[in-house]
């Protein structure tokens, strides 16, 4: 009889190791993802012919089989527990944003002054995909060679459960702060949102090439305002025309609230802002109390 073996005759796997304290997918059952932002970023994943694959990730993300999870400018690094002793190491690298690229894309926010309120409100919009893609410089990787992945594991296949396991934490770190992956293409929150900010007293810049902004109002003559009392309240665009526009985002009450740096004033022992704030939702008829998500 033969001594030889082949993989047939292996012991079959007895699972990951158990960890404790791990960082756990919230979702507990379907996708994973719960804002506008880690939906895509699975949703690009899954275009790059990977959605199998990464499936066999979601019980590892589910059971808080990834030790940790740092985010840094071009790199995620995470260490997953496999069925080894030692936790493997993952690593998913993408090219970050050159400074002249990052000025586009700051340019073109600033110039959009809803854009330029929900971030400095510590919101995304969900249009600024379509920012970074006008700019040239897209959001999310365009396809599976703007993605590096690795593994320590012996798992050749790409990518193996550890690094699905990853993606699918990645996409809720990315519910809980969508900054973090903009630092993941090389910015800092801190850094943007200063950019964005400007100079005291600065106006947005223009278009990123150096041209005007072509908004649905461009083109309309600039007059005096003692010369345009007849029509002043007027849109200046057809009903037709008007009806042709997309509608604007609900915005929150305290959106420019929260835009901007509170005074150094103290009531009580509270900013101004967080005095204000009620107030402010309750002449628009919201609540008092933010609405949960």
């Amino acid at each position: 009889m033969s001594t030889s073996s082949t993989w047939r005759d292996w012991p079959p796997s007895s699972g990951p190791r158990k960890v404790e304290g791990g960082i756990k997918a919230r979702s507990k059952r379907g996708a994973i993802g719960e804002r506008w932002w880690s939906r895509r970023f699975i949703e690009v994943l899954e275009s790059f012919g990977m959605q199998g694959r990464l499936a066999r990730g979601r019980n590892y993300a589910r059971s808080g089989q990834v030790i940790s999870l740092d985010i840094s400018a071009g790199y995620v690094t995470a260490s997953v527990q496999g069925s080894r002793p030692k936790p493997y190491r993952v690593r998913l690298q993408v090219l970050p944003l050159t400074t002249r690229q990052w000025q586009r894309v700051e340019q073109a926010l600033a110039a959009r002054a809803l854009f330029r309120a929900r971030l400095l409100a510590g919101e995304m919009p969900a249009e600024i995909e379509d920012v970074f893609a006008d700019c040239g410089t897209p959001l999310f990787p365009r396809s599976a060679r703007e993605l590096e992945m690795t593994c320590s594991c012996p798992d050749w296949g790409l990518p193996c459960k550890h690094v699905a396991a990853v993606c699918y934490v990645l996409a809720e770190a990315f519910d809980d702060d969508p900054f973090a992956m903009l630092a993941w293409r090389g910015r800092a929150r801190a850094d943007l949102l200063a950019a964005l900010r400007g100079p005291a007293g600065a106006e947005p810049a223009g278009r990123p090439d150096g041209g005007e902004s072509h908004g649905p109002l461009a083109g309309l003559a600039d007059r005096p305002l003692a010369q345009s009392l007849d029509g002043f309240w007027t849109p200046g665009l057809s009903q037709a025309r008007l009806r042709m526009l997309p509608p604007a985002a609900a915005a929150p009450a305290d959106l420019l609230l929260r835009g901007f740096e509170p005074p150094p004033v103290q009531i009580g022992g509270e900013d101004l802002v967080t005095v204000l704030t009620p107030a402010y939702r309750l002449m628009t008829g919201q609540s008092a109390d933010p609405p949960e998500d």
